[in-house]
């Protein structure tokens, strides 16, 4: 907490392209949260490149990244929005938590033993201390919430984890982060798969909808969608693909499902899937209008960057001095 504010913490990898599913199921809900929180979202660069990445594109993909946090709707004269390699507290915090963090609570996280397997030419320090950097990200900032899905929980349990021994060994040096319980985003699936959440890093191109997809592209992998041979229109579990197609059109249109099964009822899979298309449509090309015109703007982009991180670094320090001053580094002489 900041002052009577309590402070949210939460970002984005800049890999990959964001989805329809990083939208409605995350950054669609961050926009209103900065009016209760003191909000930190950063492009999460550092993170990046426990994969090798073309440095050019990291780049690239990162001022993009900032790009889409704005024209979502975050306001960055309201929340923190910055690069996490801009603040060297970050990598600070990170070695000195890694020596408060246990070798048997990396080997149990989940997410290192799944990268290694996709990566096994490049299985590195930095993807085995990974949820170390992550700590150190919500903690530099005295995060009281973080937004987290069921796959981060254990990164939020070992920051919590790794807090709490610190705390008492030093005292009340942290605060302990709690998971963030709002409005739940929609759950988006796999366009080919409805079993599994759509993903960025999906090999399959028509799985997943990206935020720059043109309406063409849209309207071609929607059409393309995985359904069922029932040929009925109903919201079940026995009937993934059109639950899922269902889900996506309510989280656009602000329907029920029991709207929407009425709506289409009677209606064939075609009907369907063009009115899903069409509600996408309609959600991303605004964010897309606004995207361009930032790209445009390269003096407000850069402003945003410099006095963001600086904002940022001012928070991370008063942190840094703390947690620098109780383990015992020699006082910096200015």
């Amino acid at each position: 907490m900041i002052g009577d504010t309590k402070v949210l913490f939460s970002g984005m990898q800049a890999t990959g392209n964001l989805t329809l599913g990083n939208y409605l199921g995350a950054l669609k809900n961050w926009v209103n949260l900065s009016d209760e929180y003191l909000c930190f979202y950063s492009v999460v660069d550092m993170h990046s490149i426990t994969v090798r990445q073309d440095p050019a594109e990291l780049r690239k993909r990162a001022r993009n990244l900032l790009h889409l946090y704005i024209a979502a709707g975050l306001d960055p004269e309201k929340a923190v929005i910055y690069f996490q390699s801009h603040v060297s507290g970050h990598a600070e915090l990170a070695w000195i938590l890694n020596c408060f963090t246990y070798m048997g609570e990396l080997n149990r996280m989940t997410q290192f033993k799944d990268k290694a397997a996709k990566h096994a030419d490049n299985i590195n320090a930095g993807l085995y201390t990974y949820p170390v950097l992550m700590a150190a990200d919500i903690l530099l900032y005295q995060a009281d919430v973080v937004p987290v899905g069921a796959d981060q929980m254990q990164h939020l349990e070992i920051t919590r984890d790794i807090a709490q021994r610190f705390n008492k060994i030093y005292g009340d040096v942290f605060t302990i982060p709690e998971p963030f319980i709002g409005k739940a985003g929609a759950r988006v699936m796999s366009l080919q798969n409805p079993e599994k959440k759509m993903s960025k890093s999906d090999e399959n191109p028509n799985a997943s909808i990206y935020l720059t997809d043109d309406p063409d592209t849209i309207v071609r992998k929607f059409k393309r969608a995985v359904t069922d041979s029932e040929g009925m229109i109903a919201y079940r579990d026995e009937q993934p693909g059109v639950r899922n197609l269902l889900d996506i059109y309510c989280a656009c249109t602000n329907h029920t499902p029991e709207e929407a099964v009425n709506e289409f009822a009677g209606q064939g899979y075609g009907t369907l899937k063009g009115a899903v298309a069409e509600s996408v449509v309609s959600v991303l090309r605004p964010i897309q209008d606004r995207v361009k015109e930032l790209e445009k703007d390269k003096a407000y982009i850069d402003r945003i960057i410099k006095e963001n991180a600086e904002k940022a670094e001012y928070y991370a320090n008063k942190t840094l001095r703390k947690v620098k001053r109780k383990i015992g580094y020699p006082d910096r002489i200015r």
